[in-house]
């Protein structure tokens, strides 16, 4: 275990130090970066702005994550359970938008929703507005449908993956014992196949909360999250020690709720069992 843990050591922990000692800096640069201060906490805790964002980031990760197990789900469930032959050549057209460029995928979307795109076109033709004009974009929706977009492969794989693993003969003797196919779904399957989803759910929850691109490709003044600002933190207001400390603040959240999720999660399949 050797090699992994000094790969997590000089990757992770040793950043995530460094980040903690600059949040406590006065100052990025010069004489101000070896003065040790408070004021940072200070200045967040008393901005409610940035509380009122990120709490908003979290819904949006949430409810990102949600709509993509939902739709995610269903598909997995096909392919294990009903594509048979075509199995293989469904999920490669799953995955496909997923081999090219994130920003590139991000980039159609903005084309689509933009006044001249294909969804404005596409009402236009059918006489349901009058002249063309952007359809979701600059807003929180048009945020939350690009992320949908480019990580739902990435949550049909675990949920695909857990169903492929279920045994089939336990649905073949529920079927025996007289049970019907949906109550065989919610008492068999679906507690078998949660570890798949809280694995696809977890993978999109982390990277969404701390998203910046999307929304500030597609979001606009609207769908600013709270990652836009940790961007602009270091990048340009130069300012490193808040920009520090609000990335503690989210990874510190983040671990709350993940760990909440995670028991959630483990507790389920226990109470299903009883």
């Amino acid at each position: 275990m050797i090699p992994p843990a000094l790969l997590l050591l000089f990757f992770f922990v040793l950043p995530m130090l460094v980040m903690g000692s600059f949040s406590f800096r006065a100052g990025s640069f010069g004489a101000e970066r070896q003065i040790w201060t408070l004021d940072n906490y200070r200045d967040f805790l008393a901005s409610t702005s940035f509380q009122r964002l990120l709490l908003k980031s979290i819904l949006v990760a949430l409810r990102t994550s949600l709509y993509c197990v939902v739709l995610a789900y269903p598909a997995a469930y096909y392919l294990v359970f009903r594509a048979g032959a075509k199995r293989s050549t469904l999920l490669t057209l799953i995955l496909a938008p997923a081999w090219t460029s994130f920003l590139l995928r991000i980039l159609s979307w903005k084309m689509i929703l933009s006044s001249e795109g294909l969804l404005s076109s596409l009402l236009l033709s059918l006489g349901l507005i009058e002249e063309g004009r952007p359809i979701l974009l600059y807003s929180m929706n048009a945020v939350i449908v690009a992320l949908i977009y480019s990580w739902l492969p990435f949550v049909a794989l675990p949920i695909f993956a857990a169903l492929q693993r279920i045994d089939k003969s336990l649905l073949e003797a529920a079927a025996d014992l007289g049970c019907p196919p949906w109550k065989a779904f919610l008492r068999v399957t679906l507690p078998l196949s949660l570890p798949g989803v809280a694995a696809g759910f977890f993978f999109i929850f982390i990277p969404t909360l701390g998203e910046w691109v999307t929304p500030a490709l597609v979001g606009g003044v609207d769908g600013v999250m709270y990652g836009n600002i940790i961007q602009s933190q270091f990048v340009s207001a130069l300012n490193w020690p808040m920009g520090s400390l609000m990335s503690l603040v989210m990874l510190l959240l983040m671990l709350i709720i993940l760990g909440a999720l995670s028991r959630f999660a483990y507790l389920l399949p226990l109470e299903e069992a009883k």
